[in-house]
């Protein structure tokens, strides 16, 4: 181990913020580590997203019909938000307990295993292949469920009171970089190979890949220590920790969370998964021109989610979030009469809008869901908090939007993400905005 690493003996009791002894090493290491973990992780699960708007309807769900192989196809990405809660509870239980690192070892693995077993699957083989799939979904949920937050909280418990915005920004574009890197990838193999070889087995190559990524993942992961945060919690204290008190202790704090983030997961599940089903199913465009337009949104998008960090160390979580959603409405309420044109042009415009508005509301994201809960319940807080908004907002983002477009009546798709929208904005209001507070003096 290296000089640089931080000594994890506990310190003293009543002895200065143990983060203030993170050196500048440590917080780039635990930053570095985190971004790329969570970009790595992601990947996965974005490419998966992808995937089922285009090509899985016809591979595993043929025989359901058109209409019913694509909601069935949304339906089995949803079970992977369905599983986030479970990996919420249990993550957030352990990484409570016991530490943020060996939860996160435990999820990067198990997410690179489910990966790989996707693209080894056989396809048109009927209901027990489907069943597999769906079993391998939930376990990349159930790993998302704890790395989500786990890795935002190994970055935001070493650093600064004044830096959580910006570092958590840094773990949060984790997201749109992986959605960058799977639509990059998507559109080399779409652009490169026939479509009939593409369905047989080139989209097959990303996921077996995994496997290089976890080995890279792995290593990144086992040189992070504990966070200084935790080691100072853990110092001073000799009672049992059960992160799950949070459920009585902060509910309100849990449900304000919940709601405030449901207007941006809708937007972005809407645009980045079912925004692709409509482009070439009903807007005229090509599977690779689709891939092609999410892929500059969510590039752009990481820009605005960095700067949504830098911003709300500065004039707090609050306003970031409200200026958000504004600007998600706004594209929202312009995609779909966007796509009647035809022009390249106002698509990526109107989609990377709703997306930067997601991005710039995720990158105070960490910082202010970190800022809600005492430390020995932050993970679990912060995992339930997050994974309950997305199980109930995400998962039926596009599958709902799907049923609305079976009668054709696009429109309501947007109204109805608006509308979710609006409730968001409300919720905001009621939050606590503790941006200049130190974690480990809120109780």
């Amino acid at each position: 181990m290296t000089s640089d690493v931080l000594d994890s003996t506990p310190p003293a009791t009543g002895s200065p913020t143990v983060r203030s002894a993170a050196n500048k090493t440590q917080r780039r290491r635990a930053l570095a580590s985190g971004t790329l973990g969570s970009a790595l992780e992601w990947f996965d699960f974005a490419l998966y997203g992808a995937l089922s708007a285009t090509i899985f309807p016809a591979l595993f769900f043929s025989d359901l019909g058109e209409a019913g192989s694509l909601i069935a196809s949304f339906a089995t990405f949803g079970v992977g938000f369905l599983a986030r809660p479970l990996g919420a509870i249990v993550c957030g239980y352990f990484g409570d307990k016991y530490g943020r690192r060996p939860v996160l070892l435990g999820t990067f693995i198990l997410m690179g295993v489910s990966s790989v077993a996707i693209g080894l699957l056989p396809a048109n083989q009927g209901l027990g292949i489907a069943v597999i799939l769906v079993s391998l979904r939930f376990l990349q949920g159930f790993s998302l469920g704890g790395e989500a937050t786990g890795a935002q909280l190994m970055t935001l418990e070493h650093a600064k009171a004044n830096q959580r915005g910006r570092f958590g920004a840094f773990i949060n574009i984790g997201s749109p970089l992986s959605q960058v890197l799977a639509n990059v990838t998507l559109v080399v193999l779409t652009a490169t190979l026939s479509e009939a070889a593409f369905q047989d087995w080139g989209w097959r190559i990303p996921f077996l890949l995994s496997a290089l990524l976890v080995l890279v993942g792995l290593y990144i992961r086992f040189r992070l220590e504990e966070t200084p945060v935790f080691v100072e919690y853990k110092a001073a204290t000799t009672k049992s920790v059960n992160g799950l008190q949070v459920l009585k202790a902060h509910p309100w704090t849990i449900v304000k969370l919940m709601f405030v983030r449901a207007g941006s997961n809708v937007t972005f599940y809407t645009m980045a998964v079912y925004g692709l089903n409509y482009l070439t199913a009903n807007a005229g465009f090509s599977k690779a021109d689709a891939f092609v337009i999410i892929l500059v949104a969510n590039g752009i998008s990481v820009c605005a989610g960095l700067f949504g960090g830098w911003v709300s160390d500065r004039i707090g979580r609050k306003p970031v979030l409200a200026i958000a959603i504004i600007v998600q409405i706004i594209a929202v309420a312009a995609f779909f009469p966007a796509a009647s044109t035809g022009s390249m042009f106002l698509i990526i415009l109107t989609v990377a809008g709703a997306i930067s508005g997601v991005q710039f509301e995720f990158g105070s994201q960490p910082a202010l869901y970190a800022e809600q809960f005492p430390t020995n319940m932050r993970f679990s807080g912060s995992a339930l908090s997050l994974s309950f908004s997305q199980v109930l907002f995400s998962a039926p983002a596009p599958m709902v939007a799907a049923a609305l477009a079976a009668n054709g009546d696009f429109w309501v798709i947007a109204v109805v993400n608006v509308a979710v929208l609006l409730m968001s904005l409300l919720f905001v209001r009621w939050l606590k905005d503790n941006h200049r507070a130190e974690l480990n003096d809120i109780s």
